[in-house]
């Protein structure tokens, strides 16, 4: 299961070239061939995938304290896209058919998947899904190593490749770690990320890929994301955040002009050093303009469970997916919550707002956007 970031990190953060030296946000984009392109978020889905919690790995309590919010998503989506959910066995498919039909949420838009998986984070051991040249769809599988082999990940793992069978789609194989969750890319080239879930080589238990260096990572991303302008982090490092600080907790593109993050105070106590705040605050786009910045509020309270668990830190907003004439956004039974709704509510005009409630996945380090995967049209 997920961390938290709740302690201060060893954080900086650069916008590099190709070539490795540190640059400004005029830096040139790198020259390696872009074979596939990954679509923005927010580009039409035919659906979304998600992994439901069940109790073979981490018991019934567990599982059960996370229904409600899997019922909710499920809910939400269905409406106007399908919802592929994956079931650990038949016996977990005829449960979450009862929760769902209990719930009042119909079966027409929603179909289901039997693969074992070890838990629930879908956005970083699920597949990629691209266009290639010709605009076709075509289906990733990027490795997963259990965020550098701190958790169990040899069921999740082939997921990728299980669901390409699934539906018809032979996976392109690529030989790097990389997690969903570790890349926010802005619909035309511009690619955000932290160095520390990808290619940091230490500590031990957070390195990906062994031996690859900045450039050899961007020459991937490149290829196989249609990355040309990178914009890195170095990001941090703490025992309550497995992910070894994703960049959808702290930033997410909106278009390819507009940055959604937080408050330079909030980002202060959410573990990054000014020195990196006033590099994101001044990232470029493709034509070396710089983002404008929505800023987004962390939860006005400390986050409390439905099981009454004071969690001891605040609830970030910044984790949401954008569906199909929707946004999922976490929310947490604070004050806050419509605040940030409303927020997100005016950067996607015709989209309606759902609030979800994440309470109980926040205790173990996740929010909306780490358990949905999306499936362009």
């Amino acid at each position: 299961m997920k961390k938290l970031i709740l302690l201060s990190m060893i954080s900086a953060m650069t916008i590099v070239s190709c070539n490795n030296e540190e640059t400004d946000s005029t830096e040139n984009p790198i020259t390696t061939e872009v074979l596939y392109t990954m679509p923005e978020e927010s580009a039409t889905h035919e659906g979304t995938w998600l992994q439901w919690p069940h109790h073979y790995e981490y018991g019934l309590a567990y599982r059960n304290s996370l229904d409600a919010t899997w019922v909710a998503m499920t809910s939400a989506l269905q409406s106007t896209e399908k919802v592929h959910i994956i079931a650990y066995d038949t016996t977990e498919q005829t449960r979450i058919e009862g929760l769902l039909t209990t719930a009042g949420v119909p079966l027409t838009n929603i179909n289901f998947k039997i693969h074992q998986t070890n838990d629930v984070w879908i956005r970083d051991n699920g597949p990629i899904f691209v266009k290639d040249k010709t605009g076709q769809l075509v289906l990733q599988d990027w490795g997963f190593n259990g965020w550098g082999g701190k958790h169990g990940f040899a069921k999740c793992n082939p997921i990728p490749s299980l669901i390409g069978s699934g539906i018809g789609m032979t996976p392109v194989n690529v030989s790097m770690v990389n997690e969903g969750g570790s890349v926010e890319l802005d619909g035309h080239g511009v690619f955000m990320a932290t160095k520390s879930s990808i290619i940091s080589q230490s500590p031990a238990n957070s390195v990906r890929n062994a031996g690859m260096t900045q450039a050899q990572a961007e020459a991937y991303f490149t290829k196989y994301l249609g990355a040309t302008k990178f914009i890195w982090l170095e990001g941090g490092f703490s025992a309550q955040d497995v992910t070894d600080m994703h960049i959808d907790g702290v930033a997410k593109f909106v278009s390819d002009t507009k940055i959604v993050t937080m408050s330079s105070a909030n980002l202060l106590e959410w573990g990054l050093i000014q020195s990196d705040i006033d590099l994101l605050n001044n990232a470029s786009n493709k034509n070396n303009q710089v983002y404008a910045k929505t800023i987004l509020p962390l939860s006005q309270n400390n986050v409390i469970t439905t099981n009454g668990t004071n969690l001891g830190y605040k609830g970030c907003y910044i984790n949401f997916y954008v569906a199909n004439g929707k946004v999922l956004v976490p929310n947490y039974n604070d004050p806050n919550d419509v605040v940030a709704n409303a927020i997100i509510a005016g950067l996607y005009p015709g989209r309606t707002v759902v609030g979800i409630d994440v309470r109980n996945l926040y205790e173990n380090g996740g929010m909306v956007h780490c358990v949905t995967q999306q499936q362009p049209q």
